[in-house]
């Protein structure tokens, strides 16, 4: 029997535009790119040069602080350029595809017969390995990390974000291998959603399945952590995104790496907002495929509209992106009495406009402003009303921006993510960004630490 879990704080935001379940048809790229960025807390060290030619599967760059941790190429090809900024920082590696993909064999495995130790050994040497995140830090993990658990949510409810179930159609037998190959490691917590019914999830083997009842962000990874095995200093928990699970599930059955996943095309700016299959890496010009209205300033988002990042065009989508989403950037309005007017288009978490009188299911096309500046902290209390964890996120942010060490410890520093303040940056008056001063926090304590 599965463990219901009831959070009742919290904030669901209905935008227009959410991916009807249909699929969409796009064509294949000249061009494709692994970012380094999109795997937090490594350090990129490359493994090929211009002009060599690799396989699906090969390694493009490694951790330099840990050589072990491989990043694997999407496709075959021919790599074209090595993409550097500022103090020669890595930021992408574009491979040209072959017509006819070509793909490093690391043989199939049955994952009753395998240790641990094989099953990270295979999806270190696959180059796989670094798409584990771990808590603390909610950076990419090592393999001398040990785990006193493994979390994975399957329960996506950012605002438009994508419906795993529907991604899960076709995928149940490699997302059920790669549950068990990370049940081999340890103890494996799957998180589902009180609407979603699939027996591949409510079902599933070799985890406990852990159901979640209540409004965003009861999703994410970090506020389940928080719920049923919070982390202590000293303890690790590892998190995996649930299409991450399918691409273990792929190699241990085909033994070749597919990183194939699923995205939802979003946004009250997507002409027909449904999903499409694509393949890590893809642009973003050819998800979109001209299914955007190009007649306002967009904000194109790599991810969803609170923990997604701003992107052009001519970007790749991200490797842990679930969905593409796109925004009016909202710079060419200018409103008569601004607030003041009752305002029954706008969402308010407060009430301060007259919307919330048309009920919970009205849709709303928001757009990117801020609608303010920054300011002081009013201890008001805000953010405790939409964080469903343990912690006082307000007195947290304060001793983060104070450089507060031991008392960042004392509040619970340890058991959360950037992305766990999403909504209370959504609804915070004082218009700070959080998440960015979380992650910053994150990565001071992890230096301190290390």
């Amino acid at each position: 029997m599965a463990n219901v879990i009831k959070l009742r704080k919290g904030l669901n935001i209905n935008l227009k535009g959410r991916a009807a379940e249909t699929k969409l048809t796009i064509g294949t790229a000249e061009e494709y790119a692994l970012v380094p960025d999109d795997f937090v807390g490594i350090t990129p060290k490359l493994s090929v040069k211009e002009g060599d030619v690799v396989k699906a599967g090969d390694a493009l760059f490694v951790n330099k602080n840990c050589p072990e941790v491989k990043f694997a190429s999407p496709v075959s090809g021919k790599v074209t350029a090595v993409v550097r900024g500022e103090r020669r920082k890595i930021l992408c590696i574009k491979v040209q595809a072959d017509k006819e993909q070509q793909y490093a064999d690391f043989g199939k495995k049955d994952v009753e017969k395998l240790s641990a130790e094989d099953v990270k050994s295979t999806l270190l040497e696959a180059g796989l390995f670094g798409y584990i995140n771990q808590l603390p830090y909610a950076v990419s993990t090592t393999p001398d990390t040990q785990p006193k658990a493994i979390f994975v949510s399957a329960f996506r409810d950012m605002p438009l974000a994508g419906d795993f179930e529907y991604e899960l159609l076709g995928n149940e037998k490699d997302f059920q291998t790669g549950l068990s190959a990370l049940a081999k490691i340890a103890k494996v917590c799957l998180g589902v959603g009180r609407q979603q019914s699939s027996e591949v999830l409510i079902k599933a083997k070799d985890v406990e399945v852990n159901i979640f009842d209540g409004p965003c962000p009861a999703g994410n990874v970090g506020v389940q952590v928080n719920n049923v095995s919070p982390v202590n200093k000293g303890e690790v928990v590892w998190t995996v995104d649930p299409t991450a699970v399918i691409f273990f599930g792929r190699l241990f059955n085909t033994g070749k790496v597919d990183l194939t996943r699923t995205v939802a095309v979003a946004g009250s700016e997507v002409k027909h907002p449904a999903y499409v299959d694509a393949l890590v890496g893809t642009p973003i010009a050819v998800i979109t495929n001209n299914n955007i209205d190009d007649a306002r300033k967009l904000r194109v988002i790599n991810g969803n509209p609170l923990t997604g990042r701003q992107c052009t065009l001519e970007d790749y989508l991200g490797a842990h992106t679930s969905e593409v989403t796109v925004i009016p950037e909202g710079d060419d309005k200018n409103e008569l009495l601004g607030w003041i007017l009752p305002r029954f288009k706008q969402f308010s978490a407060n009430r301060s406009y007259f919307s919330w009188l048309l009920g919970k299911n009205k849709e709303y096309a928001l757009d990117a402003r801020v609608k303010g500046g920054e300011r002081k902290i009013i201890m008001s209390g805000e953010y405790d009303r939409v964080l469903p964890m343990d912690i006082f996120g307000e007195y947290l942010i304060k001793s983060i921006i104070a450089g507060d060490i031991d008392r960042q410890e004392q509040l619970g520093i340890y058991e959360v993510s950037p992305e766990d303040f999403a909504v209370a940056e959504f609804v915070d008056s004082s218009k700070l960004e959080l998440q960015k001063i979380v992650r910053e926090g994150l990565d001071i304590l992890r230096k301190e630490n290390a």
